[in-house]
């Protein structure tokens, strides 16, 4: 497991959106960041998974949080820039990122794939992706210290068989993050990392592996220091870098 111990007050008065908030990793990204002092956006397409996630930070008595339904798949551009003006108004910045939303399509050989499961993997995993980060750049801009974080695969690093459409996406995650890093690097406040999350116990795992004990799995909160780490300032001046949860 990533070796770091965040501080309780990491992330006070810092205000980031996580994509895919709603439940597994995304879900438990929020409560950690917002745990630590951060006011979250929770991203997602399906509200009333929001609303809870929402509910439980409200509980815990951390800085409210807001819920954002959007759906990354139908999402049309002006509808990303009617969403980043509505950060602008309500927050005035942003601080950090946190790409966490995406589907695994089905997982068969590349000879059996349709265009459309491999174009719809592409769409919600790297243009929607794409689009996010482009129109909430001039908001990360705004920020003293921000932070963007793409979550990556161990199949967008090597390529495996029958990972197909999702491991291509998460190669062209990696090529994201990398040429953006590279455009912001010593021009902005702003860093892009990537996290490969590694087996955890989420309900996108239990599809990929329906064979596999979760139990064995880490939790989705188990593997947050380097969530922790790449979100906070202990990490500002870290750019580029491909890292493991595990």
């Amino acid at each position: 497991m990533f070796d770091y111990s965040a501080r309780p007050d990491l992330l006070q008065g810092r205000v980031i959106l996580v994509t895919g908030a709603g439940r597994g990793i995304g879900a438990a990204a929020a409560k950690t960041y917002a745990a630590h002092g951060a006011t979250v956006l929770l991203l997602g397409k399906t509200e009333a998974n929001l609303t809870q996630v929402y509910d439980e930070i409200e509980a815990a008595g951390h800085p409210q949080p807001a819920v954002i339904p959007f759906n990354l798949e139908t999402a049309l551009p002006h509808q990303y820039d009617e969403l980043a003006a509505m950060i602008e108004t309500e927050f005035g910045h942003l601080d950090g990122l946190l790409h966490n939303a995406s589907i695994i399509g089905p997982r068969t050989p590349l000879e059996q794939l349709s265009g459309e499961n491999f174009m719809r993997v592409m769409h919600i995993n790297v243009n929607a992706m794409f689009m996010l980060t482009g129109t909430l750049l001039p908001l990360l801009k705004l920020s003293r210290d921000a932070s963007v974080v793409f979550t990556s695969s161990s199949v967008g690093r090597k390529g495996r068989a029958y990972w197909g459409a999702y491991g291509v996406s998460k190669f062209a995650t990696e090529g994201l993050m990398q040429t953006l890093a590279d455009e912001v690097d010593s021009v902005a406040a702003v860093r892009a990392n990537s996290i490969n999350p590694g087996a955890t116990r989420t309900s996108m795992r239990a599809q990929a592996y329906p064979g596999e004990n979760p139990l064995d799995n880490p939790t989705p909160e188990a593997i947050m220091p380097v969530y922790l780490y790449l979100m906070g300032p202990d990490s500002t001046g870290v750019n580029g870098q491909a890292f493991n949860a595990q």
